[in-house]
């Protein structure tokens, strides 16, 4: 119940909070007194003339402890910590006055400000939107730009927003390079020139500024068409890598076929030195055979020539398995299917050779009568 509700017959007289249980009236609290009672226990304050009605008063003693304490709190307000991956950049009365590591330092309040930038972490700024190319046509590009800070007072005082600047910056080198890039290129085999284009002309607008930022890497996203004609550039690029995946099997099968064919060569090559040097040694064997039958055919001509006519002959029916016999007398030539006979045998007919006519003096006389003899004989014969 509060204290001045209505009840006890009408009197709120013993209820108010002002008046002790005696029923002297008290009032409210003086607060100036209560204040001067506070500052009079720090040595603040005091009764000048020894009345109760002084003026209170600052002494020196306790101006000189809120000094001390106001420098004390001055002092260790001024230390501060700078993290690893920051570097501080100290103002002094707003103008730049030195650079700070990472680590703990002081610097006199109200005087000196700091401010911390990162310089170890890699930032990332990202570009997109549809652009024209050379040959006049539209195509969606992204670009994302990485880089880190490498000069904090440039990067603070040089410029105003380093940050947007090169946002501004990468957007205009990227849509000057696809402006002189055709669509194929852009979308296909061309994306790694343009992003080295890119950076080199990113870096040569960023490098007279000097805002302390360095381009770490640049990564172009795939390009895109206008959606309205995705669907014919994206037969066009599955025939490119069809062209692209022929170019290669071509290719392989050249490096497959190049050997064979040099293997080739080379056989054909040694096959014609082993050829040449075959006929050359016949040829020298042959020379020397004649050399030989030379002293013989001065002595006999006739039955030199007779002998190597006769060897030719053997070596001409050796070759072949076709005879043909002239009957004297006859008008009627024989021939001799020998080859049949063979086969009928079993034999083989490239190793078929006739008999050799026996030399003179061997089993039978060669040549017993004279050659006019014998071609008188055959005239006669045959008349």
């Amino acid at each position: 119940m509060a204290w001045n509700q209505p009840g006890n017959g009408g009197n709120n007289n013993d209820r108010d909070p002002w008046k002790n249980q005696g029923g002297k009236d008290q009032g409210p609290p003086d607060l100036d007194e209560a204040v001067r009672k506070l500052f009079a226990k720090f040595g603040f304050g005091g009764n000048k003339g020894g009345g109760s009605g002084g003026s209170s008063g600052i002494p020196s003693k306790g101006i000189g402890i809120i000094a001390i304490i106001a420098i004390i709190v001055w002092f260790i307000a001024g230390f501060y910590t700078v993290k690893e991956a920051d570097r501080g950049v100290v103002l002094r009365f707003g103008q730049f006055h030195t650079m700070v590591e990472s680590g703990l330092h002081w610097r006199p309040v109200f005087v000196d400000t700091v401010e911390h930038v990162d310089v170890n972490n890699v930032r990332s700024d990202k570009t997109e939107g549809y652009m024209l190319t050379q040959d006049e046509n539209v195509v969606r590009v992204e670009l994302d730009v990485q880089y880190r800070v490498v000069d904090p007072r440039a990067y603070l005082f040089n410029v105003q927003d380093a940050d947007g600047v090169l946002s501004r910056a990468t957007d205009s080198a990227l849509r000057y390079v696809v402006g002189h890039t055709t669509m194929d290129e852009v979308l296909t085999r061309g994306r790694e020139q343009v992003r080295a284009d890119t950076l080199d002309m990113l870096e040569s607008t960023m490098n007279p500024y000097s805002i302390g930022l360095q381009i770490v890497d640049l990564n172009l996203l795939p390009a895109r068409p206008p959606e309205a004609v995705k669907d014919a550039f994206d037969d066009a690029i599955a025939a490119q890598e069809d062209e692209e995946r022929y170019i290669r099997e071509a290719e392989a099968y050249a490096r497959e076929v190049e050997p064979l064919a040099r293997g080739q060569v080379r056989r054909m090559l040694q096959e014609a030195q082993a050829y040449r040097e075959q006929i050359i040694l016949e040829a020298q064997g042959e020379v020397a055979r004649f050399n030989e039958l030379l002293p013989q055919y001065e002595r006999a001509p006739e039955v030199t020539r007779e002998r190597i006519y006769l060897d030719t002959l053997q070596d001409i029916y050796a070759k072949t398995p076709k005879v043909l016999v002239d009957v004297e007398g006859g008008n009627n030539m024989m021939y001799l299917p020998l080859e049949k006979l063979l086969e009928r045998q079993g034999r083989n007919t490239e190793t078929f050779s006739p008999p050799r006519v026996p030399e003179q003096g061997a089993g039978m006389p060669f040549n017993s009568e004279p050659q006019n003899t014998r071609n008188s004989n055959r005239s006669g014969g045959r008349n």
